[in-house]
């Protein structure tokens, strides 16, 4: 921009000079100046000239300053534009970081909310479980308080109190294992008692019931043996002949054949 105005400045400059050393030549030709007279007029000139030049120059400067102070401004403003836009994304980042920072916040508060739920249920899961364990290990420990104290009544001979400690676990806990030989052992405590019809009812629910068990094969025996002192022959035999056919290499099988060949 500088030089663009020094060209255009010294055109006019260049003209002056041009016209001035053109007049020259005519004015001496004209006869209207000596050489002295000349050689002082161009001197003048000249002078003139350069203190155009320098007030040329001067302005020239003048104006290149003011064109870098305008420049300043302009990149100073631009600065400050710029400055003011990450002034503006720093805020937007520290808002975005802010609300970064708020939703970890809310979502470990969350998180740890429901790991403490996890964690209750869990314990109290857990102490369900061993609630129900001791429980179930309670119920059967009384259960096998209950079987052990029937059939202790039975080996002391306390047939009556056995008969009613047994009837009373196999309602208590049908679901036992000991149900089978409880209901056995009542079979044979009526039958101590001599209480026949219920002895043989007691024992066929063995049968019925758990077929299976080691116990059947000798409840088939006593319901003969039942029939027996019932003096009802042909319901002994035919217990007798059922124990065989379905239970054929028991002991209570044995003792069934030999009762069979007596009662012949």
């Amino acid at each position: 921009m500088i030089c663009s105005l020094q060209s255009t400045f010294k055109f006019p400059i260049i003209a002056t000079c041009l016209a001035i050393f053109s007049f020259a030549p005519l004015h001496a030709h004209a006869g209207l100046f000596d050489d002295d007279e000349a050689r002082k007029a161009i001197i003048e000139l000249r002078g003139k000239v350069e203190a155009m030049q320098l007030e040329i120059t001067t302005r020239i400067d003048k104006k290149a300053d003011k064109s870098g102070t305008l420049d300043l401004l302009n990149q100073n403003e631009q600065l400050q534009q710029d400055i003011a836009k990450l002034r503006g994304d720093i805020e937007v980042l520290t808002n975005e970081l802010s609300n970064t920072q708020r939703r970890q916040k809310d979502f470990y508060v969350d998180l740890d909310e429901r790991l403490r739920k996890f964690e209750t249920a869990a314990k109290a899961a857990a102490d369900e479980k061993e609630a129900n364990r001791e429980l179930a290990q309670q119920k059967q420990q009384e259960e096998q308080k209950s079987y052990d104290d029937a059939l202790t009544f039975f080996k002391n001979g306390d047939y009556k109190n056995a008969s009613t400690a047994f009837l009373d676990f196999v309602q208590r806990y049908p679901q036992s294992s000991n149900v089978a030989p409880a209901q056995y052992w009542l079979g044979n405590a009526y039958y101590a008692q001599r209480e026949y019809k219920n002895a043989i009812a007691a024992q066929l629910l063995v049968v019925k019931n758990y077929p299976n068990n080691p116990k059947a094969a000798d409840a088939l025996l006593n319901v003969a043996s039942c029939y027996t002192e019932l003096k009802d022959k042909n319901s002994a035999k035919k217990s007798l002949e059922t124990l065989v056919a379905q239970y054929p290499g028991t002991n209570a099988a044995q003792i069934a054949k030999q009762r069979l060949a007596s009662l012949k």
